[in-house]
């Protein structure tokens, strides 16, 4: 990009809509209050306080990308388009049948969740493939033209079609829609085949009728969307953040908009990554706290794992998703007292409002930011805007009356028990993404962001002896910044289920060239030259008999048997990784072949202006903070002033517009090029 390119990332939130615009080598922020039941009026809001503000011209703007949460909240609340069903014969109730696995098994009252499609808008037609996608029963044509004229009558606006074997062979698929549309059915169409064509009939038949159902609600967001942008004078397409880390074009959002259901916290892991490379860091473990929850992922040699067996909500998704983990840890969390007279903290949460009791809009509740206050580690008259006030007084006497008193601890005592609780919480998830995976936590680095990571992610490096954090400038905005630095990302995959000895090569390369001349057209169709494209391929294997499957990256160059065993030797080495064990004789099978294509991105500068003062000027006052029950006096820094390889030792506390670091004793910090905070944690 040149210099004079102005660049747009906005990512909406439950509360805030965060944007962030890079023009002429500046970085700027601005943060607004979400609009729920309109979202897109939050980011027109924004970007005019945007303008206010910075004198941006909005015909300028170059590039316009979004983080979306439209259809994780469709999702979440099962508000969805009314939506119909068309499958082979016997097959209608797969997915009120589902899976046998429960979240508790223990739970006797544990209930399914809606079904997407109720059963009277699910149709069967008669039609079978076998498992190499060879026609056992023609597809009864007739009978297709008759659940034609049921839909033709039912109050639908989306069909999702899903056949079996049909990821093997989709010419049935294909002309069940041609039939129905030609009878007058007038719908937007889903297809398996192209949505997820892959194993597993469940999965593949819920992932589809989610697409279904998510289109019309996709649609008419992203035209709202447009409409008032291209009102405001912004021209380039829309780009939209996928749940793998990718962007694509609003148009194929509207398509795919079951591919943008981890939309936001992609973004996040994204901007961490980008961040964390730019100081060197490659492994990495992300940590994104915010008001509610914390989202944990890890990020080997600079890539986040991505992962195709994630649940939204209750919901197995199976296309290719960042591998997020989340816990119910954040900084509106709840801390409570359970009927065995143990402290608890959430899942519930205060919100936004009232929020926590520090808040000052009516909270009653205790929760961790609150905690944090009590400790010192907030300033009551700086972490909030203008317009509320604390009264630490009310926070105290609620904490004496809710948890002081009933625990026989003194306020203090009880405020760090939140912090406690809540760390504990938070460091279990950081050891599901990386010790039960098989990665050892001190060979990575810890980046943290949102408005709360920054406040706990020390306390949490030194416990798991993660031997540096990583804060970045924009920590509170660090999903808006991961737009405007990730690349175009177009997934391609289909199911081959066959003994791996038995595969031929040139069978997998014509796959592979399939993938890759459709990706390298996709990709030219967005302007990007040959230069930019990059193409990244793999195979899901497991042994004979398993359930579940290993991805293998492929090596490059053309394939052949030695490719073959070499790929076989990298599934043992990463299944004994995985699981602590391999069968270096057992027979493997093939599942999935997957390719991505990728476009390149240029990324912005940000580095840092520079800032000749010295560490000493960033200091604003002293105060007493409490680290493990002992009160240290404790330098306070305004963040916005540390110089560039400015350094520092703790304990201290750093202020800034978004977010509060909190440094414990012996740990020390460097600022670097670009503004980022590197802690290294002496444990």
């Amino acid at each position: 990009m040149t210099s004079s390119d102005i660049r747009v990332g906005v990512d909406i939130g439950g509360t805030f809509t965060d944007l962030v615009t890079i023009s002429d080598g500046t970085l700027d922020v601005t943060k607004t209050s979400s609009t729920p039941e309109a979202p897109e009026d939050g980011v027109t809001d924004g970007l005019e306080q945007t303008r206010e503000k910075t004198g941006v011209q909005f015909e300028d703007v170059d590039f316009f990308a979004h983080g979306t949460t439209v259809a994780t909240n469709a999702v979440l609340e099962e508000d969805w388009a009314d939506t119909a069903l068309v499958t082979t014969g016997g097959f209608r109730d797969v997915l009120e049948i589902g899976r046998q696995a429960r979240p508790d098994i223990y739970d006797f009252q544990t209930e399914k969740p809606a079904t997407v499609v109720p059963r009277n808008h699910r149709y069967e037609i008669p039609e079978r493939l076998d498992e190499r996608g060879d026609v056992s029963t023609p597809l009864d044509e007739a009978a297709a033209r008759d659940v034609a004229a049921q839909l033709v009558d039912a109050d639908i606006s989306s069909v999702a079609i899903s056949l079996l074997f049909s990821y093997e062979n989709d010419e049935h698929e294909r002309r069940i829609q041609e039939i129905l549309e030609a009878e007058g059915v007038d719908a937007s169409f889903s297809l398996s085949s192209e949505v997820l064509p892959e194993i597993r009939e469940y999965e593949r038949t819920l992932t589809t009728a989610l697409n279904a159902a998510l289109k019309p609600v996709m649609d008419r967001y992203l035209g709202n969307l447009e409409t008032q942008i291209a009102d405001l004078g912004i021209r380039p397409d829309l780009e939209i953040m996928q749940s793998n880390g990718g962007i694509i074009t609003a148009d194929i959002a509207r398509t795919r908009p079951v591919n943008t259901l981890l939309s936001g916290p992609a973004a996040g892991v994204q901007g961490a990554s980008y961040v964390a490379g730019l100081a060197g860091i490659e492994n990495l473990i992300t940590m994104d706290m915010g008001g509610t929850s914390c989202d944990v992922s890890l990020v080997e040699g600079g890539d986040p794992m991505v992962a195709t067996d994630v649940e939204v909500g209750a919901y197995p998704v199976n296309v290719p998703m960042i591998d997020i983990h989340t816990v119910g840890a954040g900084g509106g969390s709840i801390a409570w007292i359970d009927d065995g007279d143990a402290l608890r903290v959430g899942p519930r949460s205060a919100g936004a409002d009232p929020g926590p009791i520090c808040y000052g809009r009516g909270g009653t509740s205790p929760t961790i930011t609150d905690a944090q206050l009590l400790l010192g580690r907030l300033n009551p008259d700086a972490f909030l805007s203008d317009d509320l006030s604390v009264d630490v007084n009310r926070v105290e006497e609620i904490f004496e009356r809710e948890l002081a008193d009933p625990l026989g601890k003194s306020v203090e005592a009880a405020a760090q028990g939140v912090l406690d609780v809540a760390n504990a919480s938070m460091e279990r998830a950081l050891r599901v993404v990386s010790v039960e995976r098989g990665y050892d936590p001190r060979d990575f680095g810890l980046v943290a962001f949102g408005g709360a990571g920054p406040l706990h992610a020390t306390t949490l490096a030194a416990e798991l002896d993660i031997p540096r954090v990583l804060i970045p400038r924009t920590a509170g905005v660090l999903s808006a910044l991961g737009l405007l630095i990730s690349d175009i990302l177009y997934d391609y995959s289909t199911s081959r289920v066959r003994n791996w000895e038995g595969v031929e090569p040139s069978d997998l390369q014509a796959t592979f060239d399939e993938f890759v001349a459709n990706g390298r057209e996709q990709l030219a169709n967005e302007n990007l030259d040959e230069s930019q494209m990059q193409f990244e391929r793999s195979v899901d294997l497991r042994y004979a008999g398993q359930s579940f499957e290993l991805s293998v990256p492929i090596p490059d160059g053309p394939l052949d048997s030695q490719t073959k065993a070499t790929i076989r030797d990298r599934f043992h080495t990463k299944h004994r990784q995985r699981y602590g064990h391999a069968y270096d004789d057992e027979p493997i099978e093939l599942v999935t072949l997957r390719t991505r294509a990728r476009g390149v991105v240029e990324t912005p500068n940000l580095r840092q202006d520079t800032n000749t003062g010295d560490v000493a000027d960033a200091i604003v006052e002293e105060r007493p903070v409490q680290f493990d029950g002992e009160v240290r006096d404790t330098r306070v820094y305004r963040r916005e002033q540390l110089p560039p390889a400015g350094s520092f030792t703790g304990p201290a506390i750093v202020e800034g517009a978004e977010s509060t670091v909190v440094v414990r004793p012996e740990q020390s910090v460097e600022v670097d090029e670009y503004g980022s905070l590197i802690v290294e944690v002496h444990s």
